[in-house]
């Protein structure tokens, strides 16, 4: 959340439902004796036997090869300090989920009640034949130095102390490239650190590592600059301690190159920045809020490239860019360690990746049109997919390379295909879609606002900066559920139609004027506005409101009518249709007509297939259409295949860019092998369909409300595609969640259609131009 300050939403996520945020499920069938059997007694003696002939054989027969453990102590958690591993665990099940999301590993978090180095050290070492890896964690200085150390030397599995590398490597990335945009060369800048902890010497260690001179280097703790005459210093600070007759953070600072903050917040002034050289390098890394501000810093000095550790502006140094990817490197040619070598690959895989053109997914994401190489885009963003291929790649040929591997990896090519299949694109596209939406917030009508599980999804928007929210309803009831439920939507519009008389007769002179042909007398318009869906359709009708939500409570026919009335369908549209998309563990699926059309003719089945098409590729995903049926390109004849089977054909003729096909089964649709065997011809034989055209409407719902029940897919919907206007129907009774995820998808309606509309003008001027 952005204000991580509410802290019931925080206690509360952690705390519903299964408490924590982490589990662990079977990987193999449990569903017979038979299975129970080879997953234990008696069948789990014969791979027992086997690890015992050779110990190797734990990695073909155990999941060790994928399991990491993070551990911690509780000394150094995030800003909080020393505050026990109990209270350090939902910050190690975190950094878990992390490893999940980003790169398929998997993780058990232990937190160990110790800060004996000796012991722990001892303990962990035990924990070897259980684990691929080791992740420490949040252990404060100088203890972790000291424990990494050991346990890198007593261990034959890589472990690496993420709060010192990781930030390392991901700043080392960030300086490899500002240092060439701003033409530097790292044998010769001049660079302070202020900061003297696990990452900063860590990074500093780095830097050296590719190139950096230490005679160069000036690093300054809480008391100044650490000098070599500095009374007591100790043997880690000693490492980068100057010669030079230098005391304060502002001596240091005059005719440096580059300044690495892992400090505190506020603590260099814009006197410190001018006193700089030409063409700076700021790294201000201190969370939550930086050295100094991102908006001091880039107003005071036109010419410097400025990194932080926040999200909210350009060169996030964020430690996700790695240790997923480091790990899943090291993990899949069973390293013994992560080294010098496998670091240094990780900077240059990541500093690379930065150049290269960005996937349109990625600008997606950020709301840009061409996110490219230059000041403000120094490394990669945490929603890169290619992270997970390029720098696991060269994690793992680094290990090779150096001697570290057990396991040689000889073709590449098939080794990125399966980097590319580990994790599938439904966490990784619902961050992309909240990133665009976060980029450019719209107005969103909500109709059903005397409702507590929508006035906190109005919170959790408004608090995330998704969207800006209006409350229909009556106010008294509205602010009563507000107070009741310390929620905090102050500053929030709220609207009671029936205190808006004028607003109410423009509405009905404008339904009037459009329904009047159609039954509908004026005296009907004013009393079909006293229903708050005809009212917030309106108001996004006249652009008070750029979307509207509404269907929690009512039912969908009730929801739709007004919608279709008041704002119509888009130009060239004949009829609207309903859209799931599906969040599989494969990835998302997209399923049409699932909520509007009972029984589609052709005509209608080639229209909803179009608006699918079109509504995928606003995804920025590649559309493989299905037309499903019972049979399969003629096995049965029927009145269901033979409309299919039409629908098809016309598609095949008057839409051949589209890729598409039927009518075939469901499993056939999705499994791109049994296809390939049965009906090599299909045009979906490359891959499998990503979205799915139901026959009807009966079938298409029953699908998508199996696979959310026994298949523990996500629905996100129903999207209403085809209306002039955004106008988006939740689920009857939805949850919070997924209310938030409509309103989502609903400003990415909004930002859609206003970028087809700039297009379309675009276009226009150029025509009236060449004429």
């Amino acid at each position: 959340m952005s204000k991580i300050n509410r802290k019931q939403d925080a206690l509360d996520y952690h705390s519903q439902g299964r408490p924590g945020k982490i589990q662990v499920i079977p990987t193999k069938p449990t569903n017979s004796q038979r299975d129970l059997a080879l997953a234990y007694s008696p069948g789990v003696a014969e791979p027992c036997l086997k690890i015992a002939e050779n110990t190797e054989d734990v990695y073909k027969y155990t999941a060790k090869g994928n399991l990491v453990a993070v551990i911690s102590n509780g000394t150094a958690v995030l800003g909080l300090g020393d505050i026990g591993p109990e209270a350090g665990k939902p910050v190690m099940e975190g950094k878990g989920l992390l490893f999940k999301i980003f790169a398929d590993i998997d993780v058990f978090d232990l937190e160990l009640d110790t800060k004996n180095v000796d012991d722990f050290v001892k303990i962990v070492k035990a924990l070897e034949p259980t684990f691929g890896g080791v992740n420490l964690e949040d252990i404060k200085a100088p203890e972790c130095f000291e424990i990494e150390r050991r346990l890198k030397e007593e261990m034959n599995i890589p472990v690496m102390h993420d709060d010192q590398h990781g930030t390392a490597i991901i700043s080392a990335a960030a300086l490899i490239n500002a240092c060439e945009l701003q033409k530097k060369k790292m044998d010769k800048i001049k660079i302070v650190v202020n900061g003297a902890g696990a990452a900063a010497i860590s990074c500093t260690r780095l830097y050296v590592s590719l190139g950096a001179k230490k005679e160069n280097i000036v690093m300054c703790d809480r008391t100044g600059v650490i000098r070599a005459d500095r009374d007591k210093l100790d043997a880690i600070k000693a490492e980068f301690a100057t010669t030079r007759d230098l005391n304060t953070l502002e001596e240091a600072m005059k005719d440096s190159d580059v300044f690495i903050g892992l400090s505190s917040a506020d603590c260099v002034t814009v006197d410190m920045l001018k006193s700089m050289t030409k063409n700076p390098i700021v790294f201000a890394m201190a969370n939550p809020n930086p050295e100094i501000a991102y908006e001091l810093a880039i107003s005071s000095r036109k010419d410097l490239i400025m990194a932080t550790g926040r999200s909210d502006y350009p060169n996030q140094v964020n430690n996700v860019l790695g240790f997923p990817y480091i790990f899943r490197g090291a993990l899949d040619v069973r390293a013994t360690s992560i080294n010098e070598e496998m670091k240094i690959a990780a900077v240059k895989a990541i500093a690379e990746l930065a150049k290269k053109p960005v996937p349109e997914a990625v600008n997606m994401a950020y709301n840009e049109k061409n996110i490219k190489f230059g000041k403000d885009y120094i490394i990669p963003k945490p929603v890169d997919l290619r992270l997970m291929t390029n720098v696991s790649s060269a994690v793992a040929k680094a290990a090779i390379d150096s001697g570290v591997a057990r396991k040689i990896i000889t073709d590449w090519d098939a080794y990125t295909e399966e980097l590319k299949t580990r994790l599938g694109m439904d966490d990784a596209i619902m961050r992309a879609i909240t990133n665009k939406a976060k980029s450019d917030p719209k107005r969103v009508v909500f109709t059903e606002a005397d409702n507590y599980k929508i006035l906190k999804a109005a919170q959790i928007v408004k608090d995330d900066n998704i969207a800006i929210p209006i409350l229909l309803g009556n106010r008294a009831i509205i602010e009563q559920i507000i107070e009741e439920n310390a929620l905090e939507l102050e500053g929030v519009e709220i609207i009671d139609p029936m205190l808006e008389p004028e607003r109410m007769k423009k509405y009905a002179e404008s339904l009037y004027q459009k329904r009047q042909r159609r039954g509908v007398t004026l005296f009907e318009a004013n009393k079909f506005l006293r229903d708050r869906n005809y009212f917030g359709a309106s108001m996004v009708e006249f652009g008070e409101a750029d979307a509207m939500i509404s269907g929690l409570t009512k039912n969908y026919v009730s929801t739709i009518k007004p919608a279709l009335q008041v704002i119509g369908t888009a130009p060239g549209v004949n009829r609207v249709a309903g859209m799931y998309m599906m969040m599989t563990k494969k990835g998302p699926v997209f399923f049409g007509d699932t909520t509007v059309n009972v029984d589609p003719t052709v005509e209608e089945l080639v229209d909803i297939t179009l608006l699918l098409d079109d509504a995928v590729r606003k995804f920025n995903i590649q559309p493989r259409i299905a037309l499903l049926s019972y049979s399969n390109f003629g096995s049965n004849e029927g009145v269901v295949p033979e409309k299919v089977r039409k629908a098809v054909k016309i598609l095949h003729e008057n839409h051949p860019e589209i890729i598409v096909d039927g009518e075939m089964q469901g499993n056939f649709a999705i499994n791109n092998a049994l296809l390939k065997d049965n009906f090599p011809f299909s045009s979906l034989v490359d891959a499998p369909a990503n979205t799915l055209v139901f026959p009807n409407l009966e079938s298409g719902n029953i699908a998508y409300k199996l696979l959310q029940e026994l298949g523990g897919a996500e629905a996100v919907g129903p999207i209403l595609l085809g209306l002039n206007k955004p106008v988006h129907i939740v689920q009857l009774g939805s949850s919070v969640r997924e209310i938030v995820n409509m309103v989502t998808l609903a400003v990415l309606d909004v930002q859609s259609k206003e970028q087809e509309a700039l297009a379309k003008k675009g276009s226009l001027l150029k025509r009236i131009i060449k004429k």
